[in-house]
């Protein structure tokens, strides 16, 4: 057998081996990645299973919180469309942009209101957009009736395009 022959087929049976063992070892799901202050790193998409995806990715404290932020935003408008963009779960009231977000920082979650300096009263963080009013949500309790009425009246608002 030519030296060629011969490791055209050692090469080809290395390959198979390899195959073998990567079928054979199935790999553990990973945990998503957490960024900088603990944000979830999670692949941008549409509708509900991303946002599930990223609030299961919630370190800590936050995980429940943002159950509940989830809960109360889809309570407070019925239909309620969601994705994942930029590592943020996005929430709009029609098909055409979006009234509200949430990211995890270290110690807090930052919900921001596209349109919030139209808010009645208005939410207290500001920014350096005139539109946008942040809500730092920190790990004890926030004014959940609050947060529904602010939640209410962003989506009837126009919505913000990204």
């Amino acid at each position: 057998m030519s030296k060629r022959v011969k490791k055209t087929a050692e090469k080809a049976v290395k390959r198979k081996t390899s195959a073998k063992k990567a079928k054979a070892s199935p790999r553990k799901s990973a945990k998503p990645a957490l960024l900088s202050g603990g944000n979830p790193q999670i692949a941008k998409g549409d509708g509900d299973a991303p946002v599930q995806a990223y609030i299961a990715a919630m370190p800590g404290w936050k995980r429940e919180a943002g159950r509940k932020l989830d809960a109360l935003i889809s309570r407070a408008v019925p239909g309620v469309r969601k994705a994942v963009k930029w590592n943020s779960p996005f929430y709009g009231a029609d098909d055409e942009g979006w009234f509200l977000n949430f990211h995890c920082f270290t110690r807090y979650i930052k919900v921001a209101f596209f349109r919030g300096a139209s808010l009645t009263p208005v939410p207290p963080g500001t920014s350096k957009h005139k539109h946008v009013r942040y809500l730092d949500i920190h790990e004890d309790a926030f004014d959940e009736a609050q947060f529904r009425d602010w939640v209410k009246q962003a989506a009837q608002l126009p919505s913000e395009k990204m």
